[in-house]
C-alpha cells in the first residue's frame, strides 16, 4: 500500500521508509520526542520524554498540565524524532549535511484510564530513561500514579527517514584539494555522579559502567 501523501517528503523522497522495522528502532533508541499541536490558532512545539510498546507510543505529565489537557482530548499531533548519526563535511558549504534517522508520525492522544496499564506505561518509561531501575527504587505511591496522565498515540501514521555515508559533492568539486568526510557524533552514558546523600551508599548494579 502505498504511503499517505503526508508521510512523503517534499525532499530526498527516496530516503524515507514506512516500515515498523525501520521505525521502531529509531522511536526505541531515542529517549525524547517533540509533541506539535494548535490551540487558540498559535503553533505550540512540546519536548518530552517517551516510551514505545507494541503500535504504542506513550507519555505522561501532571494532571494539571495545561499540556496534556490539550492531548487528551484527541486533538491532531504531529510527533517527530530525531538521532543525530555524524556532521557530513563536504568540499562547499552548500554541499554539507548530516547523517540522521527521524521518524515523523501523525496520531491523536488517548488518555489511558486503565490502572494496570496506565501503572505498566509508567514501569517502561523508567526502565528505559535509567534501564533496570525500576525494581531498585522505592515503589510509585497511588497518590503519584494519580497526579500522573498517561497519554497513548498509535503509531500507524508514520514515516522513517534516513541519510547515511559521505558527502555528495559537485562534480566539479570533487577535485579540489579541501578536506571532506563525516564528523561521527555519539550520544553516550558518562558514569554516574552520586549527589551528596549517595556518597556512602554502593552503586547498584544498573548503574555500573558497562550495565545494560
Amino acid at each position: 500500500m502505498a504511503p499517505q501523501s503526508h508521510l512523503i517528503p517534499s525532499r530526498s523522497a527516496k530516503r524515507a521508509h514506512y516500515d515498523k522495522e525501520t521505525i521502531y528502532p529509531i522511536l526505541d533508541e531515542a529517549l525524547f520526542c517533540t509533541i506539535s499541536y494548535v490551540y487558540e490558532n498559535k503553533p505550540f512545539s512540546i519536548p518530552t520524554a517517551f516510551v514505545r510498546y507494541e503500535n504504542k507510543l506513550y507519555i505522561h505529565g501532571s494532571v494539571g498540565s495545561h499540556f496534556i489537557w490539550e492531548l487528551e482530548k484527541g486533538i491532531p499531533v504531529c510527533i517527530s524524532v530525531t538521532l543525530l548519526d555524524a556532521l557530513v563535511v563536504a568540499k562547499s558549504a552548500f554541499s554539507h549535511s548530516v547523517n540522521y534517522r527521524s521518524v515523523v508520525l501523525f496520531s491523536q492522544g488517548v488518555k489511558i484510564e486503565e490502572p494496570q496499564l496506565k501503572f505498566d506505561v509508567l514501569e517502561w518509561l523508567t526502565n528505559k530513561i535509567v534501564p533496570n531501575s525500576w525494581d531498585y527504587l522505592r515503589p510509585m505511591k497511588e497518590n503519584e500514579v494519580k497526579k500522573t496522565t498517561v497519554i497513548a498515540f498509535d503509531i500507524d501514521e508514520a514515516s522513517a527517514k534516513i541519510r547515511t555515508g559521505m558527502p555528495n559533492d559537485e562534480a566539479e568539486d570533487k577535485p579540489l584539494p579541501i578536506w571532506s568526510g563525516i564528523i561521527p557524533i555519539e550520544t553516550i552514558r558518562r558514569d554516574p555522579q552520586p549527589d551528596e546523600l549517595s556518597v556512602d551508599i554502593p552503586m547498584p548494579a544498573h548503574l555500573l559502567p558497562g550495565a545494560k
